[in-house]
């Protein structure tokens, strides 16, 4: 049993391409359990990189995501994303609650009425892409307008504030030390925009989510105003920015493997299924998230981690475990189990996941089916990628068809 050596400094700053980080795959390989330094907060914390040991720490009650609030946790951005009545810092019974709640905004019935507003909204977008004419980039035809047009529609968010909120999203998720003011005050106004807006909606409530939500109750449970706030928040800033950087990134990964993507041409039933591949394989963000405490000692892989311990998770090195998953560095349309951690776990999984799920199928199905000839329209190493936010995409996709 051993209780870790010295702590490695993590910048987590490898952005080439869809590379999977250097840095991840020595943790995961030799050190699955390791003491890390972050760019931000105070202290050291543990990073969790095996399959099991994540599960373990996303599902045990002896790790708390509550128990990080009013601490100057260690982390990527200068300033906390997290707030701290939001669900995704809250622990079971609460976030049970919450999620219960927050689940009947996306109900069966809900999302169906969101997969037809999105298949208007790509055939529209991809129309306008196809009179614009090849070449074009695909980030800015369909990749940043869909989700933020889908998540807007599914609030009602008027057009007039839209491009606001979205850079203030933005600014919350940028990593350099010069954006800690402005992260905090772009933190600030989306606040108060959703608390004016969240006010109004259960007083007069519509067809939306955040009408559903105000109006969603679970016995004699209702989300409170902060709580609705909070949540709506949650909802736009996870609901568009992720979506947009996968779209850029399943579009790119697929237009650079020829026989994965004739495959999904000749067999677009395949589709589904190898979207959840492609989550799997793709290194989508930079380093960690949100972090949990332990509230006990708890032994994971021969290390102890002390009550009071900071402790991340990696979905990215779950998602590549070899213990779990065969040539778990090789993308495999036909793989269908396990499941992979891309959307989280436990009781912190994505909430907004069957959406996500919606606006990718749709998207990729349209676009390949639209334009059976696209292809890159530049060579695969001439892309740029972004590099200041947490998230991996590129910042221009040009395609030709």
């Amino acid at each position: 049993m051993s209780t870790g050596s010295a702590a490695r400094n993590c910048p987590f700053d490898f952005a080439e391409a869809l590379e999977f980080d250097p840095v991840l795959r020595h943790l995961m390989t030799d050190e699955p359990v390791a003491r890390i330094r972050l760019p931000y907060g105070e202290g050291d914390a543990w990073l969790v990189t095996g399959y099991d040991d994540v599960r373990t720490v996303t599902t045990d009650r002896r790790f708390s995501r509550h128990a990080v609030i009013g601490r100057d946790f260690p982390r990527m951005t200068p300033e906390p994303i997290v707030q701290a009545e939001a669900i995704n810092v809250m622990d079971p019974p609460a976030s049970s609650r919450l999620r219960s709640l927050v689940s009947k905004g996306f109900a069966a019935d809900h999302l169906e009425r969101m997969r037809a507003r999105t298949q208007l909204v790509v055939d529209e977008l991809l129309d306008q892409m196809a009179e614009h004419g090849s070449p074009a980039d695909l980030m800015e035809h369909l990749a940043h307008p869909l989700p933020l047009i889908t998540i807007c529609e599914v609030l009602e968010i008027p057009e007039a504030d839209r491009a606001q909120l979205r850079g203030h999203a933005r600014t919350m998720m940028d990593v350099g030390l010069d954006n800690k003011a402005a992260a905090v005050r772009a933190k600030a106004e989306l606040r108060s925009y959703f608390a004016t807006l969240t006010a109004r909606r259960r007083e007069h409530p519509g067809e939306d989510l955040i009408s559903a939500l105000a109006t969603a109750r679970d016995g004699d449970e209702i989300l409170d105003a902060q709580e609705l706030t909070v949540m709506a928040m949650v909802l736009l800033i996870t609901g568009q920015d992720t979506t947009t950087y996968e779209i850029g990134n399943l579009a790119y990964t697929l237009l650079t493997r020829p026989a994965e993507l004739a495959r999904l041409r000749e067999h677009p039933g395949l589709l589904p299924q190898a979207i959840q591949e492609l989550l799997r394989f793709i290194p989508f963000r930079k380093g960690v998230g949100i972090p949990r405490v332990a509230t006990e000692d708890v032994e994971l892989s021969g290390v102890t981690i002390r009550a009071g311990d900071i402790v991340h998770v990696s979905y990215l090195t779950a998602n590549r475990d070899a213990r779990k998953f065969e040539r778990p560095d090789e993308l495999d349309l036909d793989r269908t189990t396990p499941s992979h951690m891309t959307f989280g776990w436990g009781a912190h999984h994505c909430l907004g996941a069957p959406l996500a799920a919606i606006e990718l199928e749709i998207a990729l199905g349209t676009l390949l089916a639209r334009f059976p000839e696209l292809t890159l329209a530049k060579a695969a190493e001439e892309i740029r990628w972004n590099t200041t936010s947490i998230w991996r995409y590129p910042l221009a996709l040009p395609v030709t068809w």
